[in-house]
């Protein structure tokens, strides 16, 4: 490992900020030649994977409230406001995230199911309702989950 390579992880462990800093001025300058490559192709990497783990858990606690909503009675009247509050939310925030990655749409609709059942499994936890009375596979789809004033129930 030659000392300009230690030089860049060292940075890169020891202060991120200023690693980050230091990146984007070699790029504004067009400094490629000595640019800590791995470590900003490991950062571009995770900035892919934080963005698909963030729309996931919105989706699934999109999933877990529209399941409250639907199914929750004995807490719905006194829960509707706040459900519905946090339901508008993450809608928010998927479509923010969408908005600037449309191509997340596709892995959103490829794991729709996969965090309806997480949605589900946190859902009956905190209810305490039998698991057979709660549909394994979604009972909404992901477009009506998206829509901005659908719900699974509305109050009278």
């Amino acid at each position: 490992m030659s000392m300009e390579t230690e030089v860049k992880t060292s940075l890169y462990e020891t202060d991120y900020q200023m690693w980050l800093e230091k990146i984007l001025a070699q790029l504004r300058v067009g400094d490629f030649t000595n640019i800590d490559l791995d470590n900003l192709i490991e950062e571009i990497e995770t900035l892919g994977q934080s963005d698909r783990r963030a729309i996931a858990s919105f989706l699934r606690r999109l999933c877990e409230h529209l399941l409250e909503i639907k199914y929750w009675q004995s807490e719905r009247e006194l829960c509707f406001r706040s459900w519905n509050l946090e339901i508008i939310n993450f809608r928010i925030e998927i479509m923010d995230i969408l908005k600037d990655s449309p191509s997340l749409k596709n892995f959103l609709q490829e794991n729709f199911a996969r965090e309806y059942a997480k949605g589900r499994k946190i859902f009956l936890k905190a209810s305490g309702l039998e698991a057979n009375l709660i549909p394994e596979q979604p009972c909404f789809t992901l477009e009506q989950a998206l829509l901005e004033d659908w719900l699974p129930w509305q109050p009278e």
